[in-house]
């Protein structure tokens, strides 16, 4: 699964989801996207299982993006520690990624239109939220342009 491999800082704060995603919300690599609805935290587990989902249903000739990565540690106290006194002083216990509505997760070209909807929508079904199909629209040759 996801995680990095050393950061700058022990301990994250958890911080708010507000707002919509101002980057990483437009196709950059592949033809057809799935794109957040909501915001949420989406752990290192359930990326990964977007990605086998995606591959599985994909077969040969499909090349895969993942735009998200789970950068966020997220700690759990240990048991039988007392309540209070500040953060968890436990050791990352899983590893989120912050998405905001808008946010593109995966995207995906080398396959029809029809086989990136059903790879999209079984991932949909283990996402913790809404999200949908986009595609970027077919490039033009230079002579659609000419008067």
């Amino acid at each position: 699964m996801l995680s990095p491999k050393r950061t700058k800082f022990r301990h994250q704060h958890r911080g708010r989801m507000k707002g919509v995603s101002s980057r990483g919300n437009r196709i950059c690599f592949g033809r057809f996207a799935l794109q957040t609805l909501e915001p949420a935290w989406i752990t290192s587990g359930q990326i990964e299982a977007g990605r086998r989902a995606i591959t599985r249903y994909a077969r040969r000739g499909a090349k895969i993006w993942i735009r998200i990565f789970p950068d966020k540690p997220i700690r759990i106290r240990p048991a039988e520690i007392r309540m209070g006194s500040g953060k968890a002083k436990g050791s990352p216990k899983y590893w989120v990624s912050v998405v905001r509505p808008g946010r593109i997760l995966y995207e995906i070209g080398g396959v029809s239109e029809t086989i990136a909807r059903k790879a999209f929508q079984i991932v949909a079904y283990k996402m913790p939220i809404h999200t949908q199909f986009i595609m970027s629209l077919p490039i033009r040759n230079k002579r659609d342009f000419s008067g």
